[in-house]
């Protein structure tokens, strides 16, 4: 009998570092922005990158090799030109631009997870917080620039799932919907646009709303979404028939989970709706890696927060008193955690 059995995709998951770090290495010098134009040779690449000759080649190709460059050509009269994906999601210039939060992953979280193995011995976050004391939204809200850099690291890979929620979940009946930790606005305006009925608000720390007045301004938005500012920690939220969360909840611990979810249910009238968009983990926790991953992402940033089942959502919102949930995917990992109250 012929042993089938490959150590291949050990090897592959154990060495996933290097194919993340190239890419990653990739957004940061701006490779596909400087194919936007069209194909380029290895040496024009290597001095608008600035690259040393000894590497340049190796890394282009392993772009090649990995699905992220088309090459035409062998040698130094080569031309290398972006995919149709890398085209549209890694052009700084795309509106489709995804590079926001692998930027972040290259700044930040490549060197956080080197300490997963600490996070898991004490639970413990190991980011920015083990150098200096500060939590990584501390440092954020201390800055807004760097504020405002994030928050379109998380508009590029939100982009999608607002999107899907705005084409797939049924606003009809509702008139008015509230974003908490709404950010830029984006969700908001998304689902504005997509549906002129409907009257939003999208809310946010006061250092957040001039960034969303001006993006609002900037979409055209302003007079059918306003900004507002709140806190969700000690600010009841407002009334509306309609409350939204993008990625939100996963950000702090199971008693603050319960407490968003509460102020939600007392700010709707019977029959709204609370929207959680989230990665949420398949109930088995087989399936959705990414949703663990993201769970563990959190452990390395928070410490206690962490990603969860449609089965927990479903369990503290009926705690709350909300009378059904139900789970609407969207893009790729991601879902829509709804609660009708």
């Amino acid at each position: 009998m012929t042993d089938d059995v490959s150590p291949d995709h050990i090897l592959q998951v154990g060495f996933g570092f290097w194919a993340s770090k190239a890419l990653l290495s990739a957004v940061e010098l701006e490779v596909f922005s400087h194919l936007a134009d069209g194909p380029r040779t290895g040496l024009g690449l290597q001095s608008a990158m600035g690259l040393h000759p000894r590497a340049t080649y190796d890394f282009l190709d392993t772009l090649v090799a990995l699905g992220l460059l088309q090459r035409d050509g062998a040698g130094e009269s080569a031309r290398y030109e972006n995919t149709p994906s890398t085209a549209r999601f890694l052009d700084k210039r795309s509106p489709q631009y995804i590079g926001g939060i692998l930027e972040m992953a290259n700044a930040r979280l490549f060197r956080f997870w080197a300490d997963l193995t600490p996070a898991l011995k004490t639970g413990k976050p190991q980011n920015e917080i083990k150098a200096n004391g500060a939590s990584m939204f501390g440092e954020l809200y201390a800055d807004p620039a760097r504020l405002e850099q994030f928050m379109d690291a998380m508009s590029g890979i939100s982009l999608g799932n607002f999107t899907a929620l705005a084409e797939t979940f049924d606003f009809s009946s509702y008139r008015t919907l509230t974003d908490i930790g709404g950010a830029t606005g984006q969700l908001s305006s998304i689902v504005a646009a997509r549906h002129p009925h409907l009257q939003c608000r999208t809310c946010d720390l006061p250092v957040v709303q001039p960034i969303a007045e001006r993006r609002l301004k900037e979409r055209g938005l302003d007079g059918r979404v306003v900004a507002e500012s709140l806190d969700f920690f000690t600010d009841e939220f407002p009334p509306a028939d309609v409350i939204t969360m993008g990625m939100i909840l996963h950000d702090w611990n199971l008693e603050n989970k319960k407490m968003l979810i509460a102020k939600a249910y007392r700010a709707l009238p019977p029959g709204g709706a609370l929207v959680a968009i989230e990665n949420i983990i398949d109930d088995e926790r087989r399936q959705n890696a990414f949703g663990l991953m993201m769970s563990l992402n959190m452990l390395i940033e928070f410490g206690e927060a962490f990603d969860f089942t449609g089965a927990q959502f479903s369990e503290w919102c009926q705690e709350a008193g909300f009378s059904r949930c139900e789970i609407i995917p969207l893009a790729g990992p991601a879902s829509a955690a709804v609660a009708y109250k």
